[in-house]
């Protein structure tokens, strides 16, 4: 089968600080955040990375979008790899964390411009997609509004427009829930929903249960910095709750490390 992304035994150890070593409360210098981490992610599906806090999903997906180099194994995106070729992944994808930081004085209007025209898009079909996307999301109102004075919500929806202002065929969302109100969460998750119908391929990561459940085609359970667990949601749950089994699995897991 042929497929739009591929983690392939994917490893990356972090140094820890001084201070990081107090704060966790260990001897060890490094930290293996992700371990020999294998996945594929069909085209036209939503795939979601489920796991708590510190399993390693952000740093696997930093590594998707070509922005941490991996230390062993490799990922392909459409076949180019992010070990290779770097700079035409990132062409290839759109790319949205939780930790993204937009510039505070310039506006949702000039950042999808200066995006744009990072990747290239002709004027026209900027102009056009950005009515689309800032009608789509309410940004239309607030278009010339400074990012310092958006409301969170509004923020994010900035963020995921500017994400795909390039039109990619592969987005890779980084938590796109996290911290959002019921009604900014409602929109993103239809928006996922409205790009899979597209045909578009979708990786997400996510420690919420309800959005794997509502949205996703297939999924991965990590737990520190291993895939535990594959597959459709029948697949993985067995009739039983989505949270049991995670439950389960995590506690295996910690009772193989110990």
């Amino acid at each position: 089968m042929d497929y739009a992304i591929s983690a392939k035994n994917l490893k990356k150890t972090f140094k820890l600080s001084a201070k990081q070593r107090k704060l966790d409360r260990t001897g060890a210098r490094t930290k293996t955040a992700v371990d020999g981490l294998s996945f594929d992610v069909r085209r036209g599906e939503i795939y979601g990375l489920l796991g708590p806090n510190g399993a390693g999903k952000t740093t696997t997906l930093r590594m998707l979008a070509a922005l941490v180099k991996p230390d062993e194994g490799d990922a392909f995106i459409e076949g180019v790899s992010v070990v290779d070729d770097p700079l035409k992944v990132r062409g290839l994808i759109g790319f949205l964390t939780s930790e993204l930081k937009l510039e505070e004085v310039f506006s949702p209007d000039y950042l999808f411009n200066f995006f744009s025209e990072l990747h290239h898009v002709d004027h026209a079909v900027r102009d056009a997609r950005k009515q689309a996307l800032f009608e789509r999301f309410g940004i239309d109102r607030f278009a010339q509004t400074k990012v310092a004075d958006l409301s969170t919500g509004m923020k994010q929806k900035t963020s995921l427009a500017v994400s795909v202002a390039h039109d990619p065929d592969v987005i890779i969302f980084d938590e796109p829930t996290n911290g959002l109100d019921v009604l900014t969460a409602k929109t993103v998750t239809d928006f996922l929903l409205e790009l899979a119908a597209e045909g578009k391929t979708v990786l997400l990561s996510t420690h919420i249960f309800s959005l794997v459940e509502k949205v996703c085609d297939r999924a991965g359970i990590v737990i520190d910095g291993h895939l535990v667990a594959e597959g459709t949601l029948p697949e993985l749950t067995g009739g039983r709750s989505l949270e049991d089994v995670f439950f389960d699995l995590y506690a295996a897991r910690v009772g193989e490390a110990s």
